[in-house]
């Protein structure tokens, strides 16, 4: 069985306008490149030639990747028990040990995980943690400098 991608609409939309300027414009431009690269003579000591077949098994790679995101992508629903933490909420924890330190995250699929922008997995340690509490939970987290505990303060979806 494949793995699941779970992805909101929005970023199922984006991976498939991906697919498509792929499929079209980019495997275009790429061949273009190649084409071009051979008329350069002698493919053994063709830099331009390598490159750009080089830019084709990495475009032809990401095409890969992309179908198999799409054909098991399983889109985020928003719907269900607006009292617990799920997919698509976002979440404000504090340290059960200091109030002063609130943190807001949003909990999605590992395709849009972005810890950066506050954008955590569900199958993250952390996100594990958060999966299924309520406002008022405390959460066990596994951290690189130990365990540390939260507790959820709001949810919103």
């Amino acid at each position: 069985m494949s793995k699941q991608f779970k992805l909101t609409q929005e970023r199922l939309n984006e991976l498939q306008e991906e697919m498509h300027y792929l499929r079209t414009v980019r495997e275009k431009e790429v061949a273009d490149q190649i084409k071009e690269a051979r008329s350069f003579g002698d493919l053994s000591e063709n830099s331009e030639y390598d490159e750009a077949k080089n830019e084709q098994g990495r475009l032809f790679s990401r095409i890969a990747e992309l179908e198999n995101i799409l054909n098991n992508a399983v889109v985020i629903s928003l719907d269900g028990d607006s009292d617990r933490i799920g997919l698509g909420c976002t979440v404000v924890v504090v340290s059960a040990h200091d109030d002063k330190d609130r943190l807001v995250f949003t909990i999605v699929g590992s395709q849009e995980a972005n810890p950066l922008t506050g954008r955590i997995s569900d199958e993250s340690p952390f996100g594990k943690a958060l999966m299924g509490a309520a406002v008022g939970d405390e959460v066990r987290v596994e951290a690189p400098v130990g365990k540390k505990t939260y507790r959820v303060v709001d949810i919103n979806r």
